[in-house]
């Protein structure tokens, strides 16, 4: 189409040969200079197929959600780098509207760009229940950093941002199996956050922040609307959220019980504080 964007395209990956060659097509409208994939670890080709397309393929360990990603934006080299993950490729006018705004006649004013996510699940585009999904995702290389507590990690930037028209679309369960599996892992890694931070266990969030969650999702984000698999969502979120206070709740028992505070350190008094 024309000379390569000054644009990095940071993606981490683990066992993402599904999603990979879906991702990098949809890249081919945008050309940029760079993709940099760090990978922890993969089992099946998906080191291959990244190589494959021409990404640089960095190899390593899973330290978490948020230190890994701040890895892959550090490694990139380009002014500007767009944060993706492996099942997210990105629309036709997204790629056209980024071409528009980062072409050296147009130069940015700001330092980042929020995108919006389009989430395919069970055979239709959700259109209401997490659409809009604002996420900043492209930031001026060396103003931005990977911030918040695993997994929900948020890319923050110095200085003023901006929105892109276009989508994200972002392919992210197989099936419900494959959903609530994955909610009861992501509700176990943030119970482990809350530990870590030394956040105590408080029945009144186990009951009132999943019931929260499910209203939110289903009447404020109108999720109804989406039929039931926006019914599904909305349970499941509150499914997850009910499970995070679970696990911290059954985390500090057994801290308790070894005489540990929470953040893993022995109380004074053999209490949990």
């Amino acid at each position: 189409m024309g000379q390569a964007l000054p644009l990095s395209v940071a993606i981490i990956t683990k066992d993402e040969e599904a999603n990979l060659p879906r991702l990098f097509d949809s890249l081919e409208r945008l050309e940029p200079a760079e993709v940099i994939v760090v990978d922890s670890g993969s089992t099946d080709s998906t080191v291959a197929i990244a190589r494959d397309y021409g990404a640089q393929v960095i190899e390593t360990d899973w330290p978490g959600h948020v230190e890994q990603k701040n890895r892959a934006l550090s490694a990139c080299h380009q002014p500007w780098v767009l944060s993706l993950d492996a099942d997210e490729p990105i629309s036709p006018e997204l790629a056209d509207n980024l071409r528009d705004l980062l072409a050296k006649n147009n130069a940015p004013q700001r330092n980042g760009y929020e995108i919006s996510r389009l989430t395919y699940y069970l055979g239709d585009w959700l259109r209401h229940v997490w659409y809009p999904e604002w996420r900043l995702r492209l930031v001026r290389r060396g103003m931005a950093k990977w911030t918040g507590y695993n997994p929900h990690d948020r890319l923050e930037v110095e200085g003023a941002t901006g929105r892109i028209d276009g989508d994200i679309h972002h392919y992210s369960y197989t099936g419900v199996e494959d959903h609530f599996r994955r909610s009861i892992d992501y509700a176990k890694i943030g119970a482990e956050a809350l530990s870590a931070r030394g956040k105590p266990f408080r029945w009144h969030k186990m009951i009132f922040s999943p019931l929260a969650r499910f209203i939110r999702l289903l009447i404020f984000r109108q999720g109804w609307r989406d039929g039931w698999r926006g019914w599904i969502i909305a349970w499941s979120s509150m499914f997850s959220g009910f499970l995070k206070y679970a696990f911290l709740y059954e985390m500090q028992r057994q801290q308790r019980k070894f005489g540990t505070g929470t953040n893993g350190t022995t109380d004074r008094d053999g209490s949990h504080g």
